[in-house]
């Protein structure tokens, strides 16, 4: 049996992460990235922009190059799943029967892609975007397509429309709520990106209901609405959420739910086994401590971080500011903070200038914004959002007043 004094399990970009600054802090163990896939670690959001429209090449995405890892005593477990993990023996199972032991665990795993359950949801040419190959199978078909439809209106979703739209495809977007990324912004910038979407040609649908997915020899022909309305589509995506994959962990007996529970060091409940990335639940300081979990490559690299600080004995608390981003056509969207919870949104400047902010308030205090081709706004932001001040929101609102120099309330 193979045994590792750091297990990585999941080699994305919190578990490839967590492997280099354990190298950069001076760790000399042995240290092992175990990944369900072939290839090294290389970063997911530019599969739905850059990669799929073919502006960047797989190489061009890699972490770091395929050579880094050896060349660092990082082996790499590529192929492979953890299905049991024994805490007591300090060992993993894999899928392919293998036991492998570990001093301390990293579980930096991820999520798989929110399946949609109606009926045709298994047909040929219904597609998601979480790895290479899907990608990859995706731009195989595109040459014999022309109708897309893209169930789903959060940011994969969204952007996976931008590209296909500029690729020369008729997009039909399809999003069940009243608006696209009702779950992560406020209404000013979903109808802004409604706008947008339609003025580049997507047929953009909110309030749709798919009810089926029509196939004709066991390949996808069509999505069915509730209200019966019939879309072609040669080739659907769907974007409606990840599932944290943690079900080894919590069979273990780890505490979680939505994800795995972690404290303010990225431990989990077990001994010795941490949980870092979008699979880790954790409070949240800039969500009023609310338990959460954030799908963001700064979050994973930001708790790769306390992981690695804790292992090599010099701790600190997880305390790290959300940031985002999405690019779509040629807009920047960058967020810093969190609106979960806001009492009031601030829109700063014209939407129709395509440069602009959204600020989102909570007892006056700013805690999160929304800047689309308005980097000062972004950057300028932050320390206002930490530093917890109530504010003058005339001020605010005003673009030609730089937000660093907005007064006290």
């Amino acid at each position: 049996m193979s045994s590792y004094d750091v297990l990585i399990v999941g080699a994305g970009h919190g578990g490839a992460q967590a492997a280099l600054l354990l190298r950069q802090a001076g760790f000399e163990g042995s240290i092992a990235l175990l990944g369900d896939e072939k290839e090294p670690p290389y970063e997911r959001p530019p599969l739905s922009k850059e990669y799929m429209a073919g502006d960047k090449p797989f190489e061009r995405i890699l972490i770091r190059p395929a050579q880094f890892w050896p060349d660092r005593n990082v082996d790499l477990l590529l192929g492979k799943r953890v299905k049991a993990v024994d805490p007591a023996a300090k060992t993993v199972t894999t899928t392919h029967d293998e036991s492998i032991g570990y001093g301390r665990m990293i579980w930096a795993t991820g999520g798989s892609p929110r399946p949609i359950t109606c009926p045709g949801a298994d047909a040929s040419g219904v597609f998601y975007i979480r790895r290479r190959d899907d990608v990859d199978a995706i731009m195989a078909r595109l040459p014999e397509v022309r109708n897309v439809a893209v169930i789903g209106g959060g940011y994969i979703g969204l952007e996976a429309a931008a590209v296909l739209t500029k690729l020369g495809k008729s997009v039909t977007l399809l999003e069940a709520l009243p608006r696209v990324l009702a779950r992560v912004a406020g209404e000013d910038l979903s109808r802004f990106y409604e706008q947008e979407h339609r003025a580049h040609g997507v047929d953009l649908r909110t309030g749709a209901m798919v009810e089926s997915i029509e196939t004709e020899g066991g390949k996808a022909k069509a999505v069915v609405l509730a209200d019966k309305t019939r879309i072609e589509a040669d080739l659907i995506i769907v974007g409606i959420g990840i599932i944290p994959e943690t079900a080894p962990l919590i069979a273990a007996g780890a505490s979680g739910g939505n994800g795995v529970d972690v404290d303010s060091y990225c431990r989990t409940s077990l001994p010795d086994v941490y949980a870092i990335g979008d699979c880790a639940a954790h409070a949240n300081r800039h969500a009023r401590g609310m338990q959460m979990r954030l799908e963001s490559v700064q979050n994973a690299n930001d708790q790769a971080k306390v992981a690695v600080q804790h292992i090599m004995g010099e701790p600190f608390e997880y305390d790290a500011i959300p940031w985002f981003w999405s690019n779509q056509y040629d807009l920047r969207l960058q967020t810093v903070g969190l609106s979960t919870g806001h009492d009031k949104a601030i829109l700063r400047g014209d939407p129709a200038t395509r440069s602009f902010s959204v600020l989102y308030l909570l007892g006056g205090k700013l805690i999160a914004i929304d800047a689309v081709n308005a980097v000062k706004d972004y950057v300028q932001a932050k320390a206002h959002i930490l530093s917890g001040a109530v504010l003058d929101q005339a001020q605010l609102a005003d673009p030609a007043r730089p937000l660093k120099e907005v007064e006290l309330a």
